[in-house]
């Protein structure tokens, strides 16, 4: 076996070169060998990272749009034609399959296309005569260095959720990625530098608590993107706004699905599987509560886990329909809510646990689960588990089920299966939650809409993307101008009246 590889950080343009206080180690999922080694950056690294970084925007914040969005097309063409060897890289230290890999390159790669339009974004206003001889007009100019601090379940469309836009807004950015997966991350700087960004406008710094605490706490980092579980999110958000600073901070999720009678329940079945099982349940968009108005739960569990036999669990890189988990202590976090459900009453109709896994070596492996009559009160319930665990809750009406959803601490997305209009129309007014899908069970908005939920699954005032991300980066500033000429002037003390 080959000795792990090092993986380091990406400061200045180039990958840094010097020692190493501290790493940690990096594995392939699937066959539970490690692969790498990656730097964990001290504080006093990400400080000299950020101090680069201001001293990069202080020339990138005054060049043109017209040479910003040059270097945001080449990015997009670069990307689009190596989004494969991205996707390679993600399936090799996350353990998503190829498939899956390849389409969060690909919705990253939505979010640089709509960035590329940033000069129809940036686009002020103006009133000519808002008082005599006076005009006002209004411009958005970047933040300074900006901080995003992404996830390990999408380590490459995490990052283009916030880079491409704080970067077209004029912002250097200092991007912590996952130390477990941090290879497409630092892959896709590498496309940026490539693509014609300046030394210095975006730095990586691999690292832990150490380094996110230093990113938080730093006084030139004017803003900080973050997605995470919700304890962090709210730390990162409490922190980072105590300092001083903007901060948008997703958190988690324990996303419901509702079923009512009407609906298609082959449709039902396909989309739970989808959602629930997709990514191996490490999304937060994942459906991991199935909500099923009566009388159609018998079919639809039948219909569920009919369809989970045929599903596949193994290597990424064989045509799997579902790889491991990220490491092998989340695995076994994961699969410690089985027993848990068990004893809690629910009915453990399909036991990840068992089962033959298509791989080599010792992998992070737990097969599709599936749970029936949970209640409200058990763990399966309330935690988010962050796996392969779908949970069937039986409930009377409509009535109920929303309520049910309602309650929850999280709100970030859900959905419905009705083919009733007006049940959709009223649970899209309804339902308390950020995203929401009608028939769509993972209702991740397109680029030019913005993504983020409501409660325990937000912390801050500003969604992703879309024209929430591009009003994140910026900041507005007024000016109103009066150029004097001699038929206007005189002095006089009264307030002005804007006539």
């Amino acid at each position: 076996m080959s000795a792990p590889t090092r993986i380091t950080h990406f400061i200045d343009g180039r990958p840094w070169s010097g020692p190493a206080a501290r790493t940690a180690a990096v594995y392939n999922p699937a066959t539970g060998a490690q692969t790498a080694s990656v730097d964990l950056a001290p504080a006093g690294l990400v400080g000299a990272a950020v101090a680069s970084a201001k001293a990069a925007w202080e020339e990138w914040r005054d060049l043109s749009l017209a040479r910003r969005v040059r270097v945001l097309f080449a990015f997009r063409e670069l990307l689009n034609a190596r989004k494969e060897e991205i996707a390679a890289l993600i399936t090799a230290e996350h353990g998503k399959v190829l498939s899956d890999a390849l389409g969060e390159v690909t919705r990253g790669l939505e979010v640089a296309e709509f960035a590329c339009g940033i000069p129809h974004l940036l686009k002020g206003g103006y009133s000519e005569n808002a008082s005599t001889r006076l005009d006002v007009h209004s411009i958005r100019q970047s933040l300074g260095v900006v901080a995003v601090i992404s996830p390990f379940n999408f380590p490459a469309m995490v990052p283009m959720w916030f880079v491409p836009l704080a970067l077209a807004c004029g912002n250097a950015v200092v991007l912590k990625p996952s130390e477990k997966d941090p290879s497409a991350p630092l892959a896709l700087a590498a496309l940026w530098q490539e693509a014609g960004l300046p030394d210095g406008v975006l730095q990586v710094v691999n690292g832990d608590k150490e380094a996110v605490d230093a990113l938080l706490r730093h006084e030139d980092v004017k803003a900080v993107s973050f997605v995470g579980s919700t304890p962090v999110a709210r730390y990162v958000y409490e922190t980072g706004a105590a300092h001083g600073k903007r901060v948008q901070a997703l958190g988690g999720a324990k996303n419901h699905m509702l079923v009512l009678p009407d609906a298609d329940l082959d449709l039902a079945a396909d989309a739970a599987v989808n959602a629930g099982f997709g990514s191996a349940g490490e999304r937060c968009m994942a459906i991991s509560v199935l909500v099923a108005v009566e009388p159609v739960a018998d079919g639809l569990v039948a219909r569920i886990t009919e369809r989970m036999r045929a599903l596949r669990t193994g290597d990424g890189t064989r045509g799997c329909d579902m790889g491991p988990l990220v490491t092998r202590a989340h695995r076994d976090k994961v699969a410690s809510y089985l027993d848990a459900g068990v004893e809690a009453g629910a009915v453990l109709l399909a036991d990840g646990r068992e089962g033959d896994f298509d791989a080599e070596g010792d992998g992070f492996f737990l097969a599709p689960t599936l749970f029936d009559h949970v209640d409200p009160g058990m763990p399966v319930y309330t935690d988010e588990i962050f796996g392969p665990v779908l949970s069937v809750v039986r409930v009377a009406s409509y009535e109920e089920g929303l309520a049910l959803i309602n309650a929850n601490p999280y709100g970030n997305g859900t959905a419905i299966y009705t083919n009733d209009g007006g049940a959709a129309r009223r649970f899209e007014n309804e339902v308390e939650a950020g995203m929401v899908g009608i028939n769509v069970p993972v209702p991740v908005p397109v680029s030019y809409f913005s993504f983020g939920g409501w409660k325990n699954s937000l912390f801050g005032d500003s969604h992703a993307h879309g024209a929430e991300g591009v009003h994140f980066f910026t900041r507005g500033k007024v000016v109103t101008s009066r150029w004097p000429d001699r038929g206007h002037g005189g002095l006089d003390l009264g307030f002005p009246r804007n006539d």
